[in-house]
């Protein structure tokens, strides 16, 4: 009874076991037959895209890196033998954990430095966009029509307000010139000695007069093209008496050059020393005047001393009374005849010109009386001397 019941539990049993296998071998091959891919991973190595290579899953695991680093990859893909740099971003953010990246074991291979594994072979300068000079607005090559607004009057801005900016240096002008041109005195006259300085009427002497000639040009005054273009009139800068009413119009010619010379300088300086030398430096002037009107006059000699001692050999008959009385003409007083020769030289000069003697050409003292007086116009009478010009201009 024993064996029967024994049987009958391992019947039981045997039977159990056929329909307990029987089931899952037909939903195995079911979803064999229906999923015939291969089965997903869901652990963390499968986020990680090339990794489906079994035998590097086991040895796994998860280290925390700094995210957007550049380094050699530690992560051993489908081909084990290649290497690659991870890109900025690379790695897994993980909850609580940060950004994480996977790598073997047995480490990462051989690091490859930056230097040897960027390429910058093809790196370029940045690029710029460099826009041609375009030409004026209103300019075209060409065409004159193209520039009528220039044929207009340009209209004034009004919201334009202009003003001169006040100088730091107003009012200090004149000290600040004078600190670079030092402060040098006028000499009156211009050379002249100073007793005669009074009677000066012009300030610019005859050019052949080299006695009243500046020591150095005046660049102030001198243009440089002077020199270049010099000036085609004969009588450029020579000295031309001024005419007035009822004078002659030989008082516009100018001295020879022949009167500057020492021997014609010493005949003017003869007569005014024997002639006047009594009288004022104003009577010594108006006699060198008288003589020097001669000069120009046709109707006399040209020079000085043809005009002095003209006829000096008729007896008490000549021009001038020194140059035929018999007397022996001495210099007893040397400083008077010092300025008979200052006097001279400025007449000859022009520096010194009398305008009431004007274009006289005789004078005699006020103790004679000649009979020629009355046939000529009286003009001025200066200390004992009177003046007088003919009417005609010529000898008489």
């Amino acid at each position: 009874m024993h064996r029967r019941l024994v049987k009958r539990l391992f019947a039981a049993a045997a039977g159990e076991k056929k329909r307990s296998l029987l089931a899952p071998c037909v939903l195995g091959l079911g979803i064999w037959i229906g999923f015939p891919t291969m089965t997903g991973y869901q652990d963390m190595t499968s986020l990680i895209s090339g990794l489906e290579n079994s035998n590097a899953r086991w040895n796994a695991f998860v280290q925390k890196s700094v995210a957007g680093s550049v380094h050699a990859a530690e992560i051993q893909f489908t081909d084990g033998d290649s290497v690659t740099g991870s890109i900025s971003g690379s790695g897994v953010s993980l909850p609580g954990v940060g950004t994480v990246a996977f790598r073997g074991k047995t480490g990462a291979m051989a690091k490859t430095p930056d230097e040897a594994r960027v390429v910058r072979t093809e790196k370029t300068d940045r690029i710029l966009q460099v826009t041609p000079v375009a030409p004026p607005k209103n300019f075209s090559a060409g065409s004159i029509f193209e520039r009528t607004s220039s044929l207009l009057r340009p209209a004034m801005d009004d919201s334009l307000k202009m003003a001169f900016a006040k100088s730091p240096i107003k009012g200090k002008e004149i000290q600040i010139a004078a600190a670079f041109h030092a402060r040098e005195e006028k000499k009156i006259g211009g050379g002249m000695p100073t007793a005669l300085a009074a009677l000066i009427t012009n300030d610019q002497a005859d050019v052949l007069a080299t006695a009243y000639a500046p020591a150095e040009p005046d660049y102030a005054k001198a243009s440089p093209f002077e020199t270049l273009l010099q000036d085609e009139k004969p009588d450029s800068g020579r000295f031309i008496p001024p005419l007035a009413k009822g004078d002659h119009a030989w008082m516009q010619t100018a001295l020879p050059a022949a009167v500057f010379s020492k021997p014609e300088q010493t005949c003017l300086a003869n007569a005014i020393y024997f002639e006047a030398r009594g009288e004022s430096l104003r009577g010594q002037a108006a006699v060198a005047q008288v003589v020097l009107n001669r000069v120009r006059n046709p109707a006399y000699p040209g020079s000085v001393c043809g005009v002095v001692y003209q006829n000096s050999h008729w007896r008490n008959a000549c021009q001038f009374s020194f140059a035929c009385d018999g007397i022996k003409d001495r210099i007893t007083e040397p400083s008077r005849y010092k300025t008979a020769k200052d006097v001279a030289l400025a007449v000859s000069a022009g520096k010194i010109f009398i305008p009431e003697v004007g274009s006289s050409t005789h004078y005699y003292a006020n103790y004679v009386n000649p009979g020629w007086a009355r046939s000529m116009h009286k003009m001025v009478k200066i200390g004992l001397h009177i003046f007088y010009r003919t009417y005609g201009g010529g000898w008489s």
